[in-house]
C-alpha cells in the first residue's frame, strides 16, 4: 500500500535548481509502488469550503511572479481525473465533510512543482483538493482519515507545504550550509512530536512550538501536513535540510 507523504516544495526554482531534494523525490518515487493517480492537498489552493480540482486537462499555472523566464516556459502536462475527482467529494460527504468539484482549477506550483521531480513523465492523472486553511490543523487530521482509504486504491495522497515558511526572513544568497537557528529549533520540535505521535501537541503547535508564528505568520504551508499524517500511521522522515536560510525542505512519510 502506498504511504501518505509530506513534501516542502521550497521556492518554486526548485524546478530548475532541484538541488538536494530534486535526487530525494526521484529516489522517494521509484522507491514506491506506481500510483494510478495523485491527489494533492497545495498549500497554494486555499478556501472557505472543500473542493475537487475536475478539470480534465488542468494547466500548468505559474502563480508566482519575479522569477527568471525559464521557469515560466515549464509545462506538467498531467491529466486530471474528473471522475476521481467525484468519487472523492461524495467521499468527503459521506463522512461529514461537504465537498464540491471545480471543472476549471489548474495546477498550482505546489502541485506541479514537486510532480516535474518525482514523476516527470507527467503520465500519471493529478487531482488537487483544497485547503480550508481557517478550519486549521485539527480538521485537516479528519480530512487525512477520512481519505486514508484512497491509499489501498493505490491512489498516492500528497500534502505540499513547506516546514518553515517566512518568506519575509529568507536570505536569498544563502548556500544550504547556512540554517537559521530560530528555523531549526521549530523543525526539531515538529519531528520530535512526529515521532512521538502526540497529536494534541502537533494540533496545538502554535502555542507550544519555539518560534511558531515567525517560522509560519499563516498556517497554510504548515496544515497539509497534517492532512498527510492524518492519511497514514507510522512517521518516517526521507530528508531534512534547508534552503536559503530559513526554508525547510523536510520530506515525510506516514505508512
Amino acid at each position: 500500500m502506498l504511504p501518505s507523504l509530506y513534501i516542502s516544495h521550497g521556492s518554486p526554482m526548485l524546478a530548475l535548481e532541484p538541488g538536494e531534494s530534486g535526487p530525494a523525490l526521484k529516489a522517494l518515487a521509484d522507491s514506491l509502488p506506481r500510483p494510478k493517480a495523485i491527489l494533492v492537498v497545495s498549500a497554494h489552493w486555499e478556501s472557505n469550503q472543500l473542493l475537487l480540482s475536475g478539470n480534465p486537462l488542468p494547466e500548468t499555472w505559474h502563480d508566482f511572479y519575479g522569477f527568471p523566464p525559464p521557469l515560466y516556459a515549464v509545462q506538467y502536462p498531467a491529466a486530471g481525473a474528473p471522475q476521481l475527482a467525484e468519487e472523492i467529494a461524495d467521499l468527503l460527504t459521506e463522512a461529514g465533510f461537504p465537498a464540491g468539484v471545480d471543472p476549471q482549477r489548474p495546477f498550482d506550483h505546489g502541485t506541479w512543482v514537486p510532480l516535474t521531480l518525482m514523476y516527470p513523465e507527467a503520465d500519471i492523472p493529478v487531482v488537487q483538493l483544497s485547503l480550508p486553511t481557517r478550519l486549521g490543523p485539527a480538521f485537516q487530521t479528519r480530512i487525512g482519515k477520512a481519505l486514508a482509504s484512497l491509499r489501498e486504491r493505490d491512489i498516492l495522497l500528497i500534502g505540499s507545504g513547506s516546514i518553515t515558511h517566512n518568506l519575509g526572513e529568507l536570505d536569498w544568497h544563502a548556500g544550504p550550509e547556512v540554517v537559521t537557528p530560530w528555523a531549526r529549533e521549530f523543525r526539531d520540535w515538529m519531528v520530535k512530536r512526529l515521532e512521538a505521535d502526540d497529536e494534541a501537541a502537533l494540533h496545538d503547535y502554535r502555542s507550544l512550538a519555539p518560534h511558531a508564528a515567525r517560522n509560519h505568520p499563516r498556517d497554510e504551508h504548515l496544515l497539509p501536513l497534517y492532512f498527510a499524517r492524518g492519511a497514514g500511521n507510522r512517521f518516517g522522515l526521507v530528508h531534512s535540510g534547508f534552503t536559503l536560510g530559513a526554508l525547510g525542505m523536510d520530506i515525510y512519510r506516514f505508512d
